[in-house]
């Protein structure tokens, strides 16, 4: 799959066919080279230490094994910054099994502070691949095993949002932070500080923590020893010993640990209910048993430990793989209304920005989109959803000045043949503001600028709204400049957003596989841009027959007609991931998939740099 860049677009085609045989070998990047990982002498195999976490997390902590791991980032955001460069070992029974390092290329400029805080400037990462390329790795080298980082929140909440951006299974129950064990194991007068550097010394770890990702995990591995040997003359034996251990649970959670006994070790949804069967609170899982186990394990979360301790049952349905496991919970959100979830309780709110059907169009903000015909090719007039009205209004703004529609408010009438608002200096003026009223042939020039740029057809309108930001910077209206700028930048991300999520809407039927972590089959059946089917087949099953009955077992759509067909955009989004990651195979469609040679897809890059300026300037 291909965008380009907007100074040379071209057609971006998504459709793939033929699926590759079940038992395929997996291939391994050659050792030492960027995204690379370096086999050392093992002490135990990894196919067995890979079994044995799977299997559950009462080993011994002598055969767990762990994937120590640390980043370096553009910044402390997960959601606004981007990983520089991975760094990790893998580690059993106390010995070194392999090594993984990397950098990354993050998209976007450095800071100047980081660059002085880990040596890692722009130059280096120019030619390192880019997280998309590495991270598929990464997870097949970490699978199976336990994630451990030092302040493990900031580093894998990295890793989870980039898997979760780029469709990857993010499937790791079992994590460790070292600066949790450390607060539980050494006291105030032993440690004051938690920090790296600090631990190490006392640790007296062989390699010295640089802020360079490989050598931070080194040191932590040293660290990690360091407390274990601790823990181990406290009835501490096992990897579920360590859990319960790690955080003090409260009585209340403990004493809630039986509601995860019946629960199976499969993939699917989770609910809370309280005392009156209501659902408190839904989430989703790869392992049922071990995820809601983990909420009696002393979540610090006060919001999570009050659901906790009202919870009376926890009902689960089994999902055949992750896409149906987060659809079913985004479903169960917005029949529920959880009182303990925060996100996705309302699907269908937000604002669209649409082209009204008057003599004279122009663009106003609502909460519902016009109706847009079946036919693929019709062209749209809306775009949506978008989350808060005043950023609607912002892209409402902008595509108006852009196409040099009218932005004033005059009721018009039905038969009216000209429009007429004089040029004024004042701000607020017309966009469509002539010294001459204008007929409705010489309007309709505008008109087709704004659906040009709606259905992909040309990007003139974003050009036009691009040189106005380099026209203001050069002429040192700096502060309009960075305005138009972030205007743009939403304006592209709610068009390419539309864009991509209409060209799903629009196919009757497209039946996805992906591989699974077993080197089985995932399939999805997808029609109109929701889930309508899904299954699996284990390695060594023909696939194709659990195609067919998945296909022939699916739920039957209609459509609406609104520009998702009817599809919750969340949802739309969800399946839209999962059904381009780069693993994804299409085994059938009713209609091509592809976006148009001009959408706003193309201007991805612009848009990524243009945030990376603004979320700098505003750390100043």
């Amino acid at each position: 799959m291909r965008t380009a860049d907007p100074t040379g677009t071209e057609q971006l085609d998504l459709t793939d066919s033929g699926l590759p045989d079940v038992g395929m070998p997996r291939a391994h990047p050659a050792p030492r080279g960027p995204g690379s990982h370096r086999r050392l002498p093992a002490a135990a195999d990894l196919a067995e230490m890979a079994a044995t976490v799977r299997g559950g997390i009462e080993q011994s902590l002598a055969t767990t094994p762990f994937v120590v791991l640390d980043l370096e980032t553009t910044g402390g955001s997960a959601e606004r910054d981007a990983i520089t460069e991975i760094g990790a070992v893998k580690v059993c029974g106390g010995e070194v099994v392999g090594e993984f390092a990397t950098l990354v290329d993050p998209d976007r400029a450095i800071p100047d502070e980081i660059v002085a805080l880990t040596g890692i400037t722009e130059t280096m990462v120019s030619t390192a691949p880019r997280i998309g390329e590495v991270l598929a790795s990464f997870l097949e080298f970490a699978r199976g095993c336990v994630l451990v980082a030092h302040n493990s929140r900031f580093d894998l909440g990295f890793l989870s949002a980039a898997a979760r951006r780029l469709g990857l299974d993010w499937h790791f129950p079992a994590t460790l932070c070292t600066v949790a064990l450390a607060r539980r194991v050494l006291t105030r007068e032993e440690a004051p500080s938690v920090r790296l550097a600090d631990l190490a010394i006392l640790f007296r770890a062989s390699t010295t923590p640089t802020h360079r990702a490989l050598d931070d995990a080194r040191a932590t591995v040293d660290v990690l020893h360091g407390l274990l040997e601790r823990i181990g003359n406290r009835g501490v034996g096992t990897f579920a010993e360590l859990l319960d251990f790690l955080p003090r649970a409260t009585p209340a959670q403990r004493a809630k640990r039986g509601l995860a006994r019946d629960l199976p070790r499969a993939p699917g949804v989770y609910l809370f209910r309280g005392p009156s069967d209501e659902v408190l609170y839904v989430g989703t899982a790869v392992d049922l048993r071990r995820r809601v186990r983990s909420y009696f394990a002393g979540d610090s979360r006060p919001r999570i430990a009050e659901m906790v301790a009202l919870a009376t049952r926890v009902d689960h349905v089994v999902c055949a793989h992750d896409l149906e496991a987060g659809v079913r919970e985004l479903r169960l959100l917005a029949a529920h209304n959880p009182a303990y979830n925060r996100r996705s309780t309302q699907p269908r709110r937000g604002w669209w920005v649409c082209l009204t059907e008057e003599r004279f169009p122009r663009f106003v903000v609502r909460r519902h989109p016009r109706p847009e015909p079946a036919d693929v090719t019709a062209t749209p007039t809306s775009i949506g959803p978008i989350p808060r009205r005043a950023t609607a209004q912002l892209v409402s703004e902008a595509l108006t000045r852009a196409a040099g529609l009218r932005s004033c408010t005059t009721r018009l009438g039905g038969r009216a043949d000209y429009h007429w608002c004089a040029p004024r200096a004042a701000v607020g003026d017309c966009a469509a503001a002539t010294e001459r009223p204008e007929s409705v042939s010489a309007y309709l020039p505008r008109v087709q600028t704004a659906l040009d740029v709606l259905s992909g057809r040309s990007d003139a309108a974003l050009r036009e709204l691009c040189d106005a930001v380099t026209s203001a910077a050069a002429s040192e209206h700096f502060e309009t400049a960075a305005r138009r700028r972030d205007q743009l930048a939403e304006t592209v991300s709610a068009l390419e957003r539309t864009q991509r999520l209409r060209a799903l809407c629009a196919i009757e039927q497209i039946v996805v596989a992906r591989p699974d972590s077993a080197e089985g089959w995932r399939f999805s059946v997808v029609r109109h841009g929701r889930l309508a089917g899904a299954g699996t087949a284990v390695r060594g099953t023909p696939p194709m027959p659990v195609v067919d009955a998945v296909v022939a077992a699916a739920q039957t759509i209609v459509p609406d007609d609104d520009p998702l067909r009817g599809a919750p955009a969340e949802e739309a989004s969800l399946v839209y991931r999962w059904v381009t990651a780069p693993d994804s195979r299409i085994v059938d469609t009713t209609g091509g998939f592809a976006l148009p040679r001009h959408s706003a897809c193309g201007w991805e890059r612009w848009r990524a740099t243009a945030r990376s300026a603004r979320h700098a300037g505003a750390g100043h």
